[in-house]
């Protein structure tokens, strides 16, 4: 846990500068927690204004926050929040206010939830719809060992959507262990609109009095003969339904006891019914819809969602965003515009995300192609097996998905999509590392687990020229399926061809010629070594530069070139072990053309350990896959003494 001596940050916010645990909250009046809450949500605003982060999800569950830990007893009863974007005030809340100004930075705070960052984070996030399994199996550990704590899980309705979240509810159903799972209902409205009745009968329905009356009617509906027994059966569930609403019916077909839906803002009302729920003899799981309004309080929020989801830094009186000035597309827009390009052509292309538009650029496609966007939500899973269905047919499939994303449809992947030999064109962007977001974020494994399968195509561009040539070039491509990995940010500022050209598949090029040390280079590591061997030009080394384009099928021509005609190769890729430079060094061994006594070999991957959250910039240096890295490593593999000493600049 990260701690700092409290100090006031604010004679604005008397109460919260007193919470440097949820224990002080018990100290507080229930009637002290609106202005508490007000205080909490003024600070998470100038917190995230200065650090940038994901704002609008927090913004939502401030009063939420409030009430969970003013009536449970955390850390011993286990909060969980699934993805964490809405964590900010939990954190704000659980003694580390006065760190949040490292929020998302090097040796900081995370911007999700993280066990080893503080006891009040029992488990970690990231993804999402991962929070009532794990809750769940909290809940049973508790039961096993004999202990009685109180779990809740608090899951938004977006990651609801996702497949994970009902697998969990049907066995939690079964199960029926104490489990609270509260539905934050921000954005994608599944009840009906939330009043003072709505809360009052959620009131009354999670109460001790009205649950004792039920188990009662239940003992006496036994005594009476059949008929009368389905009566009364069918009059409860009836009951159920008007008190839950209708759209609590799904939930209890699950097992759940639904309550709700009910104001989240309304900090009291919330805390009367937790402690009803908390003191209550429920004894299965229990869901409660709250209803909140995502970006609350934030004045420039309103009908712009979305944008205020993650920001970066902004101003507090314009809520501009504080940003450098760009001196090159984004890999993201090049790969929108492209698209949205050969498209006008092309109607058979179609556009799939999982809940991305905006973060994949393919909002752009869904204002000129409507009719071939399709947003699936949360559902990875559906997304690829979708998209195989279309291929089966006959169109032309963009998945466009973060590279950590697609993890989760590993298997749709490999049973629906490659074993079949579908035409799926894979677009998946924030390859590599992507900073503030760290570990959970970064896309370091796609090439590893798919240059594995067989008779797949995956390309990396080393600059957005190449991007745009990739894009069309997978379009044409329809002998199964291909994939395209680029990264987070900046391109490098080339010129953009009009009209893209296709690609060979599995072929590279060579794009400086050198002497002595050649290094294959990955994606955007084509850069890096470029500027690496200019800044050695002056030291006399010669090196080869070239760019591989495509992970799988290797360009195995190019390969034995490099390799035969320098002494030194160097394999670079931002990728972890197991990619693109394992598969070039067992063509090499299983060609047996590594024997040779003079010539020398290195991979350089991401590091075999997860990376914290930092800058790109820093998580690259770390890994020795910067310039700087790069050049190192050429000191190390050819030394200086191996040169011809009158070509050595003193």
């Amino acid at each position: 846990m990260i701690n700092k001596d409290k100090k006031n940050k604010s004679s604005l916010t008397p109460m919260l500068d007193k919470i440097n645990s949820p224990n002080d909250l018990k100290f507080l009046s229930i009637d002290d927690l609106e202005n508490l809450s007000s205080e909490l949500r003024s600070d998470m605003i100038d917190s995230v204004s200065k650090t940038g982060g994901h704002l609008g999800a927090g913004l939502g569950v401030v009063e939420l926050s409030v009430a969970i830990h003013y009536v449970f007893d955390t850390p011993n009863d286990r909060l969980i929040w699934d993805v964490g974007h809405q964590a900010y005030p939990h954190k704000i809340l659980t003694g580390r206010r006065d760190a949040m100004s490292t929020l998302r930075k090097a040796k900081g705070l995370s911007g999700f939830t993280k066990r080893s960052e503080s006891v009040y984070d029992p488990f970690g996030a990231g993804h999402s719809s991962t929070s009532i399994s794990a809750a769940l199996g909290m809940a049973v550990a508790r039961d096993k060992l004999g202990k009685s704590n109180n779990v809740i899980a608090v899951i938004g309705d977006g990651a609801m959507s996702a497949g994970m979240a009902y697998e969990a509810m049907n066995n939690a159903g079964s199960i029926k262990t104490k489990l609270l799972i509260i539905l934050n209902d921000n954005d994608m409205s599944i009840a009906p609109a939330v009043g003072a009745l709505s809360n009052y009968l959620s009131n009354v329905v999670s109460s001790r009095p009205f649950n004792n009356v039920r188990e009662i009617a239940k003992q006496m509906v036994n005594l009476f003969p059949k008929e009368i027994g389905e009566t009364a059966k069918r009059a409860e569930n009836l009951a159920r339904n008007f008190l839950g609403g209708s759209e609590g019916t799904i939930f209890s077909q699950m097992g759940m006891h639904y309550l709700g839906p009910i104001n989240g803002h309304d900090v009291k009302s919330m805390v009367k019914i937790l402690e009803n729920l908390k003191n209550g003899p429920h004894d299965g799981p229990i869901l409660l819809h709250v209803v909140t309004e995502k970006g609350k309080g934030h004045p420039f929020s309103k009908g712009s969602h979305e944008k205020y989801h993650a920001v970066s830094q902004f101003d507090l009186i314009t809520g501009d965003s504080v940003k450098s000035v760009s001196n090159a597309p984004t890999y993201t827009n090049v790969f929108a515009d492209t698209l949205c390009k050969i498209s006008e052509k092309d109607k058979k292309i179609m556009a799939i995300t999982a809940a991305m538009p905006s973060g994949t650029g393919l909002n752009k496609f869904a204002e000129k192609f409507n009719d071939r966007f399709f947003d699936v939500g949360i559902a990875e899973q559906h997304a690829v097996t979708f998209a195989a269905g279309l291929a089966a047919e006959g169109l032309k499939p963009y998945v466009v998905i973060y590279s950590t994303f697609l993890q989760r449809a590993y298997d749709q992947l490999i049973h629906d999509v490659v074993i079949q030999k579908l035409p799926v064109r894979f677009m998946m962007d924030r390859a590599g590392f992507v900073g503030a977001d760290g570990a959970t974020h970064a896309g370091a494994f796609d090439l590893a687990f798919l240059c594995c399968l067989p008779g797949v195509v995956v390309m990396s561009p080393s600059d957005e020229a190449e991007l745009a040539d990739m894009v069309l070039t997978s379009s044409k491509y329809d002998k199964g399926p291909i994939f395209c990995r680029y990264p987070r940010g900046e391109g490098e500022g080339v010129d953009i061809p009009e009209i893209p050209k296709v690609m060979e598949i599995g072929k590279g090029r060579i794009v400086k010629e050198g002497k002595e040390v050649a290094v294959l280079a990955l994606g955007t590591r084509v850069g890096v070594a470029l500027k690496a061997s200019e800044t050695l030009l002056s030291q006399g080394y010669s090196i080869t530069v070239a760019d591989a384009r495509f992970a799988k099928p290797i360009d195995t021509d190019l390969l034995q070139k490099l390799w035969n005609d320098h002494e030194v190769l160097i394999i670079i890729e931002e990728g972890s072990s197991g990619g693109f430079s394992s598969h070039c060094l067992q063509y090499l061994s299983s060609n047996d053309m590594l024997n040779y006594k003079n010539k020398k070999i290195k991979c350089l991957t991401m590091p075999d350990y997860f990376q914290d959250h930092a800058s790109q910039s820093d998580q690259l240096k770390d890994a020795f896959l910067d310039v700087d890295g790069l050049i190192q490593t050429i000191y190390k593999m050819y030394p200086l003494s191996n040169l011809d000493s009158n070509l050595i600049v003193k």
